[in-house]
């Protein structure tokens, strides 16, 4: 079985050096490259085409929705994962188009698990571990969502929790949580981890 390729667009020499040496040891993993900047990773992602491209994320910086539409643009089968100092909105990131968020300080164990996740093209988010692209991904069409379930959706996705969506759109937090059960049903998704994997789907355009 051909190993999961990792590629690192990553700034810091030492973050890359000790990605090789964890990826030394694993037979199922393999190291196939790493540039500095975004136009060395693209043009290198485009030759090797990765299976995971691991992209640093330097402190106070905000994920980088164009460079990850490049990224796709490019090598659209590759999976994206935030490589992050400190974990903010995990489904924002998710709903750019990454399919995992870990953090740098994370143990090496939980950063293999997150690769080989997404890998095997799933999502990965540290406090949720590998949820599977189930759901809407079997639907050929995106489900049919009234204009205020989109607006929910949108928000949900963005990282807001019930309550600060219903201050947002001046309702009650009641009715968000009606929202979502019928966005769930439609969407044959579960919760809103799955939403916000599930989001550039589910609200195309």
């Amino acid at each position: 079985m051909k190993p999961t390729s990792i590629f690192a667009c990553e700034a810091q020499p030492v973050l890359v050096e000790g990605l090789v040496r964890v990826l030394e040891p694993e037979p199922d993993l393999e190291f196939a490259g790493a540039a500095a900047t975004p136009l060395e990773a693209l043009q290198a992602i485009a030759s090797l085409r990765p299976d995971v491209i691991l992209v640093g994320q330097e402190p106070g910086g905000a994920p980088d929705g164009e460079f990850l539409r490049e990224l796709r643009s490019v090598s659209p089968q590759s999976g994206a994962v935030l490589w992050v100092r400190e974990l903010e909105s995990e489904e924002a990131c998710l709903q750019l188009g990454f399919r995992g968020v870990v953090r740098r300080t994370c143990p090496v164990a939980t950063l293999l698990e997150c690769l080989r996740a997404v890998g095997q093209d799933n999502f990965w988010l540290e406090e949720r571990g590998a949820q599977p692209a189930f759901g809407l991904a079997r639907r050929k069409n995106p489900p049919r969502l009234t204009p205020r379930e989109r607006d929910i959706a949108q928000l949900v996705a963005s990282g807001l929790k019930n309550k600060e969506i219903a201050r947002t759109l001046s309702i009650s937090p009641g009715t968000v949580k009606v929202h979502l059960m019928h966005i769930f049903e439609k969407a044959g998704i579960q919760d809103r981890f799955q939403l916000a994997a599930q989001a550039r789907r589910l609200l195309p355009g």
